[in-house]
C-alpha cells in the first residue's frame, strides 16, 4: 500500500505524462489490463483515459484496471486514472518513505 506521501509524489510526477490507454465502450478487457501491465513494467507510471462513450461507473473502471494490472490506484481524477507499480527491470522512481 501506498502512504499519503508517495501517492502525493506520484501525482506530482504523472502530472506531465499523457494518458496511453484509453477505456472506451468496451470496458476493461484481459487484454488491455495485461498491455498495461507490460506498460507498468517498463514506466512504472501511467496515466488511463475513460472515455465518454463508457457507461461503467469511473470508480470501478479505475478499480478492475488497477487490479487487472496488479497495480496501485494512485488517483482519478475526472476520466483520467493513475496509475502505479514497481518495476523489477526498469526501476526509475524512487519513492519517498
Amino acid at each position: 500500500m501506498l502512504t499519503g506521501k508517495q501517492k502525493r509524489f506520484l501525482r506530482a510526477e504523472a502530472h506531465h505524462l499523457d494518458p496511453i490507454f484509453q477505456v472506451g465502450k468496451g470496458g476493461v478487457s484481459e487484454n488491455m489490463t495485461t498491455q498495461i501491465a507490460e506498460a507498468l513494467e517498463v514506466r512504472e507510471l501511467i496515466k488511463v483515459s475513460i472515455l465518454q462513450n463508457n457507461e461503467d461507473d469511473k470508480h470501478e473502471v479505475a478499480e478492475a484496471l488497477a487490479q487487472g494490472a496488479g497495480a496501485e490506484l494512485v488517483q482519478l481524477i475526472g476520466h483520467t486514472v493513475v496509475l502505479y507499480k514497481e518495476s523489477k527491470e526498469n526501476k526509475k522512481l524512487v519513492l519517498p518513505r
